[in-house]
């Protein structure tokens, strides 16, 4: 989408949008791409996958416990 299209979804400035995009792409959370006098924004979701993945881990951990808690209270 571009930056515009964006806005438009939001009650905040155009300096505001652009700021919080600027950071979405500091953070590599969108990529731009430039056609013309439009900038275009994307949403990096390789970003998002890894974060599942990492959390991920911390529910496997606490099924785990959870599992060895209920163990040990049936016997």
């Amino acid at each position: 989408m571009s930056a515009g299209e964006i806005a438009s979804g939001f009650e905040l400035t155009a300096a505001t949008i652009s700021h919080h995009l600027s950071a979405l792409k500091k953070a590599e959370m969108v990529s731009e791409t430039k056609v013309k006098n439009f900038v275009y924004y994307e949403l990096n979701t390789t970003v998002f996958d890894d974060l599942l993945v990492w959390l991920a881990q911390f529910q496997s951990t606490a099924e785990r416990e959870v599992t060895s808690i209920a163990n040990r209270e049936s016997y």
